[in-house]
């Protein structure tokens, strides 16, 4: 256990890095995937099923836990650790994304951002200083700067008005941030698709200082080639010796590629939403259980899979759960998912430790391909 926070670098191969984030609540292995707590749950999950799947953090939401239960009554509650009883280490998305996916619910200026609640239309105000405050009062390890996110594609004026606004806001969220020792606040890199707007983004919050460096406004609407380029050109510009998070990515596809270009940390809905919905992955692709072809389907899931839950039960069983709305399917096959989310990601840890991420990148794409030629 350490009192403060650090990053270090173990490996490299290419562009693609294997090392640890230290914590005083506890390490996390990168590249790392964050499942998504957004209302300080991973859903249809206990906490200590998402740790034995491999998970070393979580993430939770600024905006939806402003509105409930609201960060005070945390507070008094012990902090976010305490009330979701995660003992490890928490990263607090800012309220940035909602900036964007709340847009007609809500009002933007150079102070900050009123929202309408989704929930029951009461007005609230997020600003950096408030979206911080709301963080410090969560208590999470790793902390978001206040960030407008904008819809791709958009107009280059646009996304360079957001980026600019952004790294004003990144100063302001950097003062209100103060001095939280073990806790880290990190930047976030904006600017569309623009290569030199993303560029600029880099560099002017290199010199704000941050213990982190985020990727925003990605996966939001672009063609994954564009979301690609745009981290090579934004990847050299991140100092080599802080953490490299690309938000809101992605696919198992989105995450080897981008690893691959030197991205330490990730987060997305998709595994557990797709879990909830009858979607599954595995090493031979996706399987989606509403298909009338795994009604008489005796096989597990996937025999190799860390998580019992795939190797345990059939297809068929599955199924009959997911069509009969059963609330364990939505339990068993989110498991499923969050296991071969962290299990790539062990995969290409050991992989860039051994200087073989290259051809272990190949043989999951080459699994994924098989899978659907043998219509497993």
């Amino acid at each position: 256990m350490t009192d403060t926070f650090s990053f270090s670098v173990h490996a490299v191969d290419g562009a693609a890095r294997v090392g640890a984030i230290a914590t005083p609540r506890g390490s996390i292995r990168t590249p790392a995937f964050m499942p998504v707590g957004t209302a300080a749950t991973v859903k249809a999950m206990y906490p200590g099923e998402v740790r034995a799947l491999g998970a070393d953090v979580v993430l939770a939401n600024t905006y939806h836990l402003m509105l409930a239960p609201g960060a005070e009554r945390v507070a008094e509650l012990g902090g976010l650790h305490k009330f979701m009883n995660w003992p490890h280490p928490i990263l607090t998305d800012s309220g940035g994304f909602q900036v964007m996916s709340l847009a007609k619910l809500r009002k933007l200026d150079e102070r900050g951002v009123v929202f309408q609640s989704h929930v029951d239309g009461s007005r609230h105000e997020l600003t950096p200083e408030r979206a911080m405050e709301i963080q410090r009062l969560l208590g999470s390890d790793i902390q978001m700067q206040f960030d407008e996110c904008v819809r791709l594609p958009c107009a280059r004026a646009e996304a360079d008005r957001a980026m600019r606004l952004s790294l004003r806001w990144a100063e302001r969220s950097k003062t209100a941030f103060g001095a939280q020792p073990g806790r880290a606040v990190f930047g976030i890199v904006q600017g569309g698709v623009e290569t030199d707007l993303r560029v600029e983004s880099a560099r002017a919050l290199t010199g704000i200082g941050f213990d982190g460096y985020a990727i925003g406004g990605l996966a939001v609407g672009e063609p994954q080639a564009d979301m690609l380029a745009t981290i090579e050109a934004v990847s050299p510009h991140l100092p080599a010796d802080r953490p490299r998070y690309l938000m809101g990515v992605g696919t198992p596809d989105d995450l080897l590629e981008s690893l691959s270009r030197g991205v330490d940390m990730f987060d997305c809905v998709m595994p557990t939403r797709a879990g909830r919905h009858g979607m599954v992955f595995t090493r031979r692709g996706r399987l989606n259980l509403r298909n009338a072809r795994f009604a008489d389907d005796p096989r597990p899931i996937d025999e190799r899979s860390s998580a019992p839950a795939a190797r345990d039960y059939s297809r068929a069983y599955w199924r009959h759960l997911v069509k009969s709305g059963e609330i364990l399917a939505m339990m068993g096959l989110t498991a499923i998912n969050l296991a071969y989310y962290q299990d790539l990601m062990a995969g290409a840890r050991r992989a860039i430790a051994e200087g073989g991420l290259v051809d272990y990148v190949a043989e999951v794409k080459a699994g994924w391909a098989e899978g659907e030629r043998i219509g497993a």
